[in-house]
């Protein structure tokens, strides 16, 4: 906050007392001008969050003589002027650097590109680079916001690409929920790229977009809102367990949700063994029997429901051994865990406010996640997505097969030791940088990896 305040040299230490009985913690205090008649005083504070923040400036300026000339939030400061750039990874300081890095000298690289495009790759940033592509139709927790919105989230995810994986990412915000122009947006861009990231597309447009593009181009289409939360929703499945002494095809799995998510995680997991899968979402459990399915939904409850059941999420959580959530806050109640079986699992994802609070899910439940950074076991897809396009890349990829998927789940479950595995630690750290190293190289090599048993 920049204030306007009287020259009373006790200013200060009421502000900090005001600021503190609101809850807000000082971290500094600047006298940015001082004249006879005022002081133009910097106070920077800590506050949970965008609402408690206004409260502080509210009590603030209830003051006597106090005025706040201007607020400023250390978020948006952060998002002035984007979060990446373009650097070149030359020198450009002489003649002679220029005429190797354009003109004349870039002629003869061209030159050589015509003759022989297989060195496209090798020879330019498509080597390295990935186009992260988005509609703003399905932006985090926030819904259809379009592309402008949705480009600090794109560049957010750029960024991540660079630091975990060195990959240049490109956010692609395209003005358009045409599912036919949304894939000839990308097919024209394409040749520039080594891969395509699909990222908050809404169902069922993204199926469609991610099947058209995977037949069209010659490298890899990854929708990450799908593949990279299956991915690290398996690993973690796959530690949980470890931890309860019980194993994938022995076990019942209700799924929370059928959008992408939900569609993706359920296919990931029966092929990595589970043989019980539930789904519920608005319809109640799907059903292949449900005649009024949307075709989608049909899809998934054909490969899931063994036994044709109906009900309730509460019907489809008695008795079941795990529970996945990828669908709306508050869904699933404290007592409906305690019908679960013995050592049940939870993993409630939906952000920022999950299925169940976790600390309440604990109470019935031997192992609890969720996608939230503030509890431990913290699913989250930056454990996935850059080593996957770092093995794709490397590999030089033309496509992403569910071998790979699969190979890269087991890769980031094999990162928790032995001995740091406990009900509180299932998945590593996102800053642990052996994961993305792991992921790449499980994508890159054809033999699959042992993956972790119950007693390893």
């Amino acid at each position: 906050m920049r204030l306007h305040t009287p020259p009373d040299p006790q200013v200060i230490g009421t502000l900090a007392t005001t600021v503190a009985e609101a809850g807000g913690i000082v971290t500094a205090m600047d006298m940015a001008e001082s004249r006879h008649d005022r002081l133009v005083v910097d106070v920077t504070c800590s506050t949970g969050d965008a609402e408690h923040s206004n409260r502080v400036v509210e009590k603030v300026e209830a003051l006597d003589g106090v005025t706040v000339h201007k607020v400023s939030d250390r978020t948006f400061l952060l998002h002035i002027g984007g979060k990446i750039e373009v650097t070149s990874r030359v020198p450009l300081k002489t003649r002679d650097d220029l005429s190797m890095a354009y003109t004349p000298g870039v002629g003869r690289v061209s030159k050589a590109l015509a003759d022989h495009p297989e060195d496209v790759p090798r020879l330019t940033v498509k080597g390295s680079s990935v186009a992260v592509v988005t509609d703003g139709s399905a932006v985090l927790g926030l819904g259809n916001i379009g592309p402008g919105a949705a480009l600090p989230v794109m560049e957010g995810k750029a960024a991540l690409f660079k630091q975990f994986a060195d990959i240049n990412a490109w956010p692609i915000c395209l003005d358009t929920q045409d599912t036919d122009e949304i894939v000839r947006a990308v097919e024209l861009i394409a040749p520039g790229f080594g891969g395509i990231n699909l990222e908050d597309i809404a169902a069922p447009r993204c199926f469609e977009v991610e099947r058209r593009l995977r037949e069209s181009l010659d490298i890899p289409v990854f929708h990450d809102d799908q593949h990279g939360t299956a991915i690290v929703v398996l690993a973690a499945l796959t530690n949980a367990m470890r931890v309860v002494g019980k194993r994938l095809d022995e076990v019942r799995v209700v799924v929370s949700g059928g959008g992408a998510a939900g569609s993706a995680i359920v296919t990931l997991l029966l092929a990595g063994g589970v043989t019980d899968v539930l789904v519920w979402d608005r319809e109640g459990i799907l059903s292949a029997d449900d005649d009024s399915l949307s075709p989608a939904k049909a899809e998934l409850a054909a490969k899931t429901n063994r036994d044709r059941r109906r009900g309730d999420l509460h019907d489809a959580v008695t008795g079941a051994d795990v529970f996945i959530g990828v669908s709306a806050p508050n869904v699933l109640h404290k007592d409906w865990v305690a019908d679960m079986n013995d050592d049940a699992v939870v993993f409630a994802l939906a952000n920022p406010d999950p299925e169940i609070d976790p600390i309440d899910a604990s109470e019935h439940a031997a192992v609890v996640a969720s996608g939230r950074s503030d509890y431990p076991n913290q699913i989250n897809n930056v454990l996935a997505f850059p080593g996957v396009f770092r093995g794709l890349l490397d590999a030089r990829a033309s496509d992403i097969t569910l071998e790979m998927l699969l190979r890269a789940a087991a890769a980031i479950a094999g990162c928790v030791k032995d001995d740091e595995l406990n009900p509180s630690f299932i998945i590593p750290s996102v800053f642990n940088s052996e994961v993305p190293k792991a992921v790449a190289r499980a994508i890159a090599e054809r033999e699959q990896p042992p993956t972790p048993t119950p007693g390893d």
